[in-house]
């Protein structure tokens, strides 16, 4: 069942519950990845990021996204992630997305409160939600040059009212491409940030949260979370396995068969700690 970032987020936490966001890069990912959800029961949202792009235009990962994701027996939002501009907003719109992220969390206040409310007024014309940034999740890879700032809550407040978002990223403590479940989440910021704002929080940088985090987390205004070094882990280790112990198989299917496994279990771990199987509500 295909439906919007708006739709799925309805009521998260009263619920108690928080919705994860998996960066998938391809068929074999994405299908891993709603077999997980359909075995606990939750939605899931499916994420195109930055990297993917180089190798599978909007229009094809739309297709192919949107096409999974109406045929899965639970809710499926597909959402590009770190979108950079007008440009690639209206593309991921036109390719069938359900949800879209504009990053301009680099920008000055001003200029990024401007560019994120003309990507609002378009989106909103189509139907679309929007999720945006304020302060700055940065990278373990310094190459990355993203300078890492926490969410100072009065900027996030102007910045809620100011732009029209759906969902808000804030910054507090994770870091992306986190390998270890090391975050230091500053709980005392975000309660901060939620008594000055009222949308829907997300939460990017999350491979790096640990286990107790992640479902004390799902009991806040953190309504989405954003995952996807850990599923490229499961999928990269448990490959590498399968190559190294099979050296006389070639058939990508019998070799991923495993890797996909592997995606699903992890991704359902998430699922099941962010109490996803209880926001089964649209």
């Amino acid at each position: 069942m295909l439906v919007t970032l708006t739709e799925m987020m309805r009521g998260l936490p009263e619920l108690n519950a928080a919705v994860p966001a998996f960066n998938v890069f391809g068929y074999e990912d994405a299908s891993a990845v709603i077999a997980a959800a359909e075995e606990v029961g939750a939605p899931v949202i499916l994420a195109t990021n930055k990297v993917a792009l180089r190798y599978m235009p909007l229009q094809v990962s739309g297709a192919l996204y949107r096409s999974l994701a109406e045929r899965a027996k639970v809710p499926v939002c597909i959402h590009l992630d770190h979108g950079d501009g007008f440009e690639s907003a209206a593309e991921a719109i036109m390719s069938g997305y359900t949800s879209i992220m504009y990053d301009g969390s680099q920008l000055p206040l001003a200029d990024n409160i401007r560019n994120t409310r003309e990507i609002v007024k378009l989106a909103h014309a189509c139907g679309i939600p929007v999720e945006a940034e304020i302060g700055a999740v940065g990278y373990t890879d310094p190459s990355m040059n993203v300078e890492a700032r926490l969410t100072a809550p009065g900027e996030a407040k102007v910045f809620a009212e100011e732009t029209g978002v759906d969902a808000l990223a804030v910054a507090i403590g994770t870091l992306h491409r986190m390998e270890e479940q090391s975050a230091p989440i500053d709980y005392e910021r975000l309660a901060e940030i939620e008594r000055v704002v009222s949308l829907p929080l997300v939460l990017h940088g999350s491979t790096g949260v640990k286990d107790d985090d992640l479902h004390r987390l799902a009991a806040t205004r953190i309504s989405k979370v954003n995952i996807g070094t850990a599923l490229r882990m499961a999928f990269g280790k448990t490959l590498r396995s399968e190559i190294l112990n099979k050296p006389n198989e070639f058939d990508r299917v019998a070799l991923f068969a495993r890797p996909m496994e592997a995606v699903k279990e992890a991704a359902k771990q998430k699922m099941l700690l962010l109490n996803a199987h209880q926001a089964l509500n649209v």
